[in-house]
């Protein structure tokens, strides 16, 4: 490092990572810092004299899956069709039908190793009849996982390319996964402002711009979400309770407005309901991307379980 400078080790190091490899960000949970790494210099993986990489085409193994019903994870066959733009997943090793037939077109996948409670822990989810499906899995071996998590960007990447082919790959890059911009506890009351307040797992996913909800962390399926649109399109965000509603324990405030109705809720802290609002209002700032543009047919305002 003394001798070369960081920028010439990068330039060594890094001079062939593929478009759809994570790079880790400080914030970003431990295995994949470690296996990017590992990558760059025990197995010098980017290295411009090295082998040549080309994007994972299918890949076939066992995860550790947590049951739709329970909280018992079992040992579950995936197989990743890439060219297909298919994820699959048996519930027997040697099962002639698969469990579930997944698109890529609607798969995201992001480490959520504290939800999870594994220092290995991914979420996938998709678009299943209207609604988010979570699959939560982990692998003992970190190695493994980081491989799966970037085989599923590979052929997010693929199908990204067929479906906007007149966007060059460093717009299509950053949309291959994305996590959470938050996530946390919340309470809400129902379209009226007079139900009872109760306490719900909400979830913001910035590009599909969607407020999920659920009963508990680790649902398999949301109870119900709210699409954040733009301002231009009448959507807002207010700090504290329209007049006359009080909420249950927690007291600081929030209230989304849409085109169809607003939508009260109280945070744990004030601090937590800052953090709500500006990533709140993140989402409303951007303007709306392709990708946004393909999903809101799937609808809008909130639909609820």
């Amino acid at each position: 490092m003394s001798h070369n400078g960081n920028l010439q080790a990068k330039t060594k190091y890094e001079a062939r990572v593929p478009s759809f490899y994570y790079v880790p960000q400080a914030d970003d949970c431990m295995v994949l810092k470690e296996q990017w790494i590992r990558a760059k210099y025990e197995r010098q993986e980017f290295m411009a004299e090295g082998k040549t990489i080309s994007p994972p085409g299918n890949r076939e193994g066992f995860l550790w899956k947590r049951g739709r019903d329970n909280a018992q994870f079992l040992r579950r066959r995936f197989v990743l069709l890439a060219r297909e733009g298919l994820l699959k997943y048996y519930t027997k090793e040697e099962g002639k039908g698969p469990k579930a037939v997944i698109s890529i077109k609607d798969l995201n996948a992001t480490f959520q190793t504290e939800k999870i409670g594994h220092p290995h822990g991914l979420q996938i989810t998709y678009r299943k009849e209207g609604h988010i499906r979570n699959l939560f899995v982990y692998h003992e071996n970190g190695k493994e996982i980081v491989d799966w998590f970037n085989a599923l960007r590979a052929a997010r990447l693929q199908y990204l390319k067929t479906a906007f082919p007149e966007l060059p790959e460093s717009e299509l890059s950053p949309l291959i996964t994305r996590n959470y911009l938050k996530q946390g506890f919340m309470e809400k009351t129902g379209p009226k402002q007079r139900e009872p307040f109760k306490k719900r797992w909400f979830a913001l996913d910035p590009q599909e711009r969607r407020l999920l909800y659920y009963k508990n962390p680790l649902d398999a399926f949301e109870q119900g979400q709210v699409f954040i649109g733009t301002n231009e399109q009448g959507y807002e965000v207010y700090e504290d309770l329209p007049k006359g509603i009080r909420g249950n324990r927690w007291k600081a405030g929030l209230t989304i407005v849409t085109p169809q109705r607003r939508f009260v809720f109280t945070c744990p802290t004030d601090k937590e309901q800052q953090e709500w609002l500006k990533s709140l209002r993140d989402v409303l700032s951007h303007p709306l991307t392709h990708l946004n543009l393909l999903t809101t047919s799937a609808g809008s305002g909130c639909s609820s379980r």
